[in-house]
């Protein structure tokens, strides 16, 4: 539970990037050098700012509720929120340099994408907060519950119309 507790913020911030979304996209619809768009349509400025938003209230929340499991300090909670949608914004660019459309599987990339970002993030900017609150313990337990987690919150994206695919 502390895990995702730990996580908790990234994985809020990942799920109402999607549903604030929609608008103007990140890219401007710019293609790369390649002749590929960069990052797509799906990848917009209200859902980069809500998602934050949000995700940084949740973590906010969670330091209120229950101080005693470590407080999320406003660094933290940056690299949490703006390192998970740094993750997700590179597995687009990578998707589109693969000429991937918009929504297409991509295994494991799909799932770990943003913890992956939000991880790099705390390494490289609270280093200390990341290694005195994730233990090997807690980064297994991440990558083994992150793609069941993935799977069901992309479910209720496909049945709210937010998701073209339930991946």
């Amino acid at each position: 539970m502390v895990a995702i507790w730990l996580m908790l913020p990234a994985y809020v911030t990942n799920a109402f990037a999607v549903l604030t979304g929609g608008g103007r996209p990140i890219d401007l619809g710019k293609n790369f050098l390649d002749g590929r768009r960069i990052f797509g349509d799906g990848k917009t400025w209200k859902g980069l700012i809500g998602g934050i938003v949000v995700g940084m209230c949740t973590g906010s929340a969670q330091t209120v509720l229950l101080p005693s499991f470590g407080p999320f300090p406003l660094l933290v909670l940056f690299c949490l929120t703006f390192g998970a949608l740094f993750g997700d914004l590179c597995k687009s660019f990578i998707k589109r340099r693969l000429d991937m459309e918009r929504g297409a599987k991509a295994p494991i990339m799909d799932q770990l994408d943003f913890i992956l970002g939000a991880w790099l993030f705390l390494i490289l900017f609270a280093h200390p907060w990341f290694i005195e609150n994730f233990t090997s313990y807690h980064v297994i337990v991440i990558l083994v519950i992150t793609p069941l987690l993935h799977r069901i919150t992309n479910i209720i994206g496909h049945k709210l119309g937010k998701k073209d695919v339930p991946w």
